[in-house]
């Protein structure tokens, strides 16, 4: 849950879109090479699309789900998807697992070693993210800000967290 100590991050969608581009340069000036990229949903979707088209590779989707309550703030045991969405037959080679933050890093060190039993074509496993904060358990190979103990991030998405399709209605 959030510390209400912490300052908060507030996030506007030309700076989450200019993140993703940046994270993606790090990624390509690093020189290493992927053969997929796999987005950890619901986090990580935006992220893989840019990513997949950019590098122009396919996306894979595993979804994950750590987050509850009514506004998605609240952590919980992490819950790992039965299957990897992919037009790929199989999840193999070189993978860059991209998400949009390492929070406690608890789903990164839990969905890597499932990856890795689930899916043993996987040569090498890379991870990326936009925001790592200094109290995960694991930092990724890629990121592009370090955050010193756990602000609240609010993405520009997170409006729809709390929106109901009625009062998406009732603005037109």
């Amino acid at each position: 849950m959030k510390n209400p100590e912490q300052n908060d991050l507030w996030v506007s969608w030309d700076e989450y879109h200019r993140a993703i581009e940046l994270l993606a340069l790090k990624v390509h000036e690093s020189g290493l090479q992927f053969d997929h990229i796999l987005c950890l949903a619901r986090g990580g979707l935006r992220i893989g699309d840019v990513f997949s088209r950019l590098f122009k590779l396919p996306l894979s989707v595993l979804s994950v789900s750590s987050y509850r309550g009514s506004a998605g703030q609240e952590q919980g045991q992490i819950q790992i998807g039965g299957s990897i969405a992919s037009v790929e037959k199989s999840l193999s080679g070189r993978v860059l697992l991209v998400d949009d933050l390492v929070d406690s890093g608890v789903t990164f060190r839990e969905v890597q070693p499932w990856l890795r039993r689930h899916h043993p074509e996987i040569t090498e496993m890379k991870s990326a993210v936009i925001w790592v904060k200094s109290v995960s358990v694991v930092v990724p190979d890629f990121y592009l800000q370090y955050l010193e103990g756990s602000p609240w991030i609010h993405q520009p998405f997170e409006i729809y967290d709390t929106l109901s399709i009625q009062e998406l209605a009732t603005q037109k």
